[in-house]
């Protein structure tokens, strides 16, 4: 028992490097997933609430073309997204696949719109009262947004954005199907193709540590948040 502990210790710091560098990897596609999650898919999210019908900006156009783009990202199998994308990745970029950075261009797409239905459903459960008391007070729309619809969603949006994450980590592990690298990769490579079983469970468990991590500072982090 002692012997396989110590065998599989041994394997481990083997490939500690390649493991490290596979969590690297992810880090810079979660991180350019968040980036894009929150600075378009929050306005692309408030931008739905606000144009909807019966909200204060109602426009139908406007709401028609975000909501059919978020439905089709959102709807469109993720494996395949990156497939139907990789020409464009390759033109914009270079090249499609074999890089962190181009392996971020779909998951920032599904990011956007992930998180942007996140942030419509949770402005959609803020009482009414609230958006009568900023009318009442006759605040603009950016005052409606940024001093009542935020504050009031806050902790809301909080747990959204911890669910959309926990996707996100789902999606970079799909991109090492396509060798797009990051843990997911690792796993694929160094796990599944050379029936390295403990690797690619080791793999795993890290996944798993890293997404409780996630889950339970996003969920303190909103407790935190909600005064009411």
């Amino acid at each position: 028992m002692i012997e396989s502990i110590q065998i599989y210790l041994d394997r481990v710091i083997e490939f500690a490097p390649r493991l490290i560098e596979s969590l690297q990897e992810s880090g810079i596609m979660l991180s350019l997933a968040s980036v894009a999650a929150i600075f378009i898919g929050i306005p692309l999210g408030t931008l739905l609430y606000l144009t909807a019908p019966g909200k204060p900006s109602e426009n139908r156009w406007i709401y028609q073309i975000c909501n059919i783009f978020v439905n089709i990202v959102r709807s469109f199998p993720f494996l395949l997204l990156v497939v139907a994308m990789q020409p464009a990745i390759r033109a914009l970029y270079g090249r499609a696949t074999g890089d962190p950075i181009a392996a971020s261009f779909p998951m920032m797409l599904i990011a956007i719109a992930l998180y942007a239905r996140f942030v419509e459903q949770s402005l959609l459960e803020i009482p009414k009262g609230v958006i009568e008391v900023a009318d009442a007070m006759g605040a603009s729309t950016k005052q409606l947004v940024t001093k009542f619809l935020f504050v009031e969603s806050r902790s809301s949006l909080i747990i959204g954005f911890t669910t959309a994450f926990v996707s996100f980590i789902s999606y970079s592990t799909i991109m090492g199907v396509v060798g797009g690298g990051g843990i997911g990769d690792f796993a694929i490579r160094y796990g599944y193709q050379r029936y390295e079983t403990d690797i690619m469970y080791t793999a795993i468990v890290v996944i798993i540590i890293f997404v409780q991590i996630i889950q339970w500072l996003g969920l303190k982090l909103a407790k935190k948040l909600d005064k009411r």
